[in-house]
């Protein structure tokens, strides 16, 4: 079963407007909203993976790996201060967090 270019891409903009969708529509859980960053990094990576495929060249996938390292760092961090924020306070919605003065 051959894959055309265009499956391959299609797939790719379905995860990344089902990422969106989840950013827009529920901005109450902080935990979603990274969820909804990490699928957006991913559809990027996998553009760049089928792209790279379809062209023949191995830039964009050397270029995925660091893509996937960096969303890797983006979400331990993330969780991490979510985590400490929940302990201190107990709550991890988004109002309470953007309550907060610097």
């Amino acid at each position: 079963m051959i894959v055309e270019f265009w499956q391959l891409f299609s797939l790719v903009l379905y995860l990344f407007l089902i990422a969106l969708f989840g950013i827009i529509s529920a901005p109450v859980s902080m935990v979603t909203l990274l969820v909804s960053m990490e699928l957006l990094l991913l559809s990027a990576s996998l553009s760049f993976i089928f792209f790279s495929l379809y062209l023949d060249d191995l830039k964009g996938q050397i270029f995925a790996m660091f893509i996937l390292a960096i969303a890797g760092a983006e979400s331990a961090l993330g969780l991490a201060l979510l985590l400490s924020y929940y302990r201190l306070v107990g709550d991890i919605s988004v109002e309470a967090i953007t309550s907060l003065k610097a």
